[in-house]
């Protein structure tokens, strides 16, 4: 059964409509941000039990649950279609480690990208861990799980996408170039970066410039650092 832990993924996710089987408090547990989630799930009408925290550890396994477990819900795929009205989207070529997904689902979503892209072999789907990670922003980040990297790129361009591939290789320096809109920014996984194939179909391969004797970052770290530059030429207003 999936499991969803912590207070704040599981008030995200309630805030943005999904559902559960059910959910479990820990004896003791309470304060402001838990009786949020019990009313949200009154209004939804969630069945709550009270456990005893040890229950709660052992559904949580190793995850920090904070007094409060979701049984039953699972973060559902988003369509392809989704990402046509987007003017920044996400593709990920290969990400395996779902610690690495879910802080990038966060920085995406703070960084207002639109959707995330993800292949469905040799990467990491949407978990727990992920939903953990992604603290909340996996409620309202659309993700789309595709069989093809390559083909999916050619699919967006058809729309009208312009793909920047981020390369530690790359023509241009991240910072110096101007990204058109609607963009997809493409990036590799951990150890091999962008395959060769997905790299012939990006647009342009950008680089951030490395100062010290590493040749990379951490693929998460990196997508930060584009991700924002990307909103001087894509303005994202603030809420």
């Amino acid at each position: 059964m999936p499991v969803l832990v912590g207070i704040h993924p599981i008030r995200e996710a309630l805030r943005a409509g999904q559902t559960f089987e059910r959910l479990l408090i820990a004896k003791g547990a309470g304060g402001p941000k838990i009786q949020e989630i019990i009313d949200l799930c009154r209004k939804a009408k969630i069945p709550t039990r009270l456990e005893e925290r040890s229950q709660l550890d052992d559904v949580a396994g190793t995850t920090p649950h904070q007094g409060v477990v979701a049984l039953g819900g699972t973060a559902a795929y988003a369509s392809f279609d989704v990402a046509e009205t987007k003017e920044l989207i996400v593709i990920l070529d290969g990400v395996e480690d779902p610690h690495n997904l879910g802080a990038i689902i966060r920085t995406a979503h703070a960084a207002g990208a639109g959707a995330i892209v993800i292949p469905e072999r040799r990467a990491a789907g949407l978990t727990e861990t992920v939903a953990k990670v992604a603290a909340g922003a996996l409620a309202h980040l659309p993700v789309i799980r595709v069989v093809n990297v390559s083909h999916s790129i050619e699919s967006f361009k058809k729309r009208g996408y312009w793909i920047y591939g981020l390369d530690e290789r790359g023509e241009h320096l991240y910072n110096e170039i101007e990204y058109a809109r609607p963009t997809a920014i493409v990036l590799g996984g951990e150890g091999h970066g962008l395959h060769e194939h997905v790299k012939k179909h990006c647009d342009f391969l950008v680089r951030i410039p490395m100062a010290g004797a590493i040749g990379s970052l951490n693929v998460s770290v990196a997508a930060g650092i584009v991700l924002f530059e990307t909103r001087k030429s894509i303005p994202v207003p603030e809420p």
